[in-house]
């Protein structure tokens, strides 16, 4: 009798030791803004589901989109604390390093395979050491794509047609002096508030890439699309740097590899559905137009003396990246 009994408590112990190994399973937390069916997401999700298959139960990486854990800064903060694990900011990077306000140059990524060699160079060598300066690390150039201006009023045509316009921006100080210089009045707020603030009148229009207008369901308040293509920001999967040496080794380089390997598949997919959201976002009852590259292009030089004055061989950066499009 005994030894049914010692056999029984034995037995009836096995479930729950299992459940104790499932829990004590590292979970990678990674949290961002980017709302539900966004590249942004879609890329995060893609990247979970390599790094979880290449552990094969090691860790898992769990995913929290649309704001759900804070805004960009709140997730930024929390990564630094070790409180989460990864975020992907964006246009807020140059508050963390002003060196990443590269990205805030109106037209300066040419287009993807531009941003590749940029990737390649600048990126490796100055972008990442300069956030790692301050706690942080990025692992990669993710894609959120080229920004276009959306609003209720009329086309954007050149940077005049934005005057007197109340246009959200990112929490980005750069982005705001942008659309200073252009004319309109920034208002900067989370994109999780984007969509009612539209509704509701208190901003005439915003500025975003095309996944994320059509992610956020911005066509249901906005009329007019303008294609300016005025600036390509990246997304940034970012980890802090005291929490992220704190991993298992393995864990850290699987999650640094698989960033680099979905960077490729991002801007693939970037590429390849500009077409299907534009064309969606017009039969949803956009009115389309294109603006004036050059009248844009005019107006922005002085950002790029802002830059080449503030920021640390600000210039010789403005110079790299250029000379990169040309190929030399």
């Amino acid at each position: 009798m005994k030894l049914k009994h010692i056999a029984f408590c034995l037995a009836a112990l096995l479930p729950a030791t299992g459940a104790g190994v499932a829990q004590a399973q590292e979970e990678i937390i990674f949290g961002l803004s980017a709302a539900t069916g966004s590249l942004q997401q879609q890329t995060a999700s893609e990247f979970a589901r390599r790094v979880n298959e290449k552990l094969d139960g090691k860790a898992v990486v769990k995913v929290f989109d649309s704001s759900q854990l804070g805004k960009d800064k709140d997730m930024l903060q929390k990564i630094k604390l070790g409180t989460m694990h990864l975020t992907l900011p964006s246009s807020t990077m140059p508050d963390i390093a002003s060196e990443y306000a590269i990205f805030d140059l109106p037209f300066l990524v040419a287009d993807r395979e531009h941003l590749t060699k940029i990737d390649e160079t600048l990126f490796k060598d100055v972008l990442v050491p300069a956030a790692m300066e301050q706690g942080y690390r990025p692992l990669a150039i993710w894609e959120n794509g080229f920004r276009q201006i959306t609003n209720n009023e009329r086309p954007i045509n050149t940077p005049e047609d934005l005057k007197g316009l109340k246009i959200r921006t990112p929490n980005s100080s750069w982005r705001v002096a942008m659309f200073k210089e252009y004319g309109s009045n920034p208002t900067p707020m989370g994109f999780s508030e984007v969509f009612v603030a539209l509704q509701t009148g208190v901003i005439d229009g915003q500025e975003n890439p095309l996944t994320n207008i059509a992610a956020g369901k911005l066509d249901e308040v906005q009329e007019y699309l303008s294609l300016s293509g005025h600036v390509y920001s990246p997304a940034y999967p970012t980890v802090g740097v005291a929490a992220f040496e704190k991993l298992d080794p393995e864990v850290q380089t699987v999650l640094a590899e698989t960033a680099q390997e979905v960077a490729i598949w991002a801007r693939e997919m970037g590429a390849s559905k500009d077409g299907d959201l534009l064309k969606q976002l017009e039969e949803n009852g956009m009115k389309v137009n294109k603006a004036d590259r050059a009248a844009f292009v005019a107006a922005s030089k002085p950002l790029y003396d802002k830059f080449a004055a503030e920021v640390e061989n600000g210039q010789a950066m403005i110079d790299q990246a250029l000379s990169l499009a040309d190929g030399s």
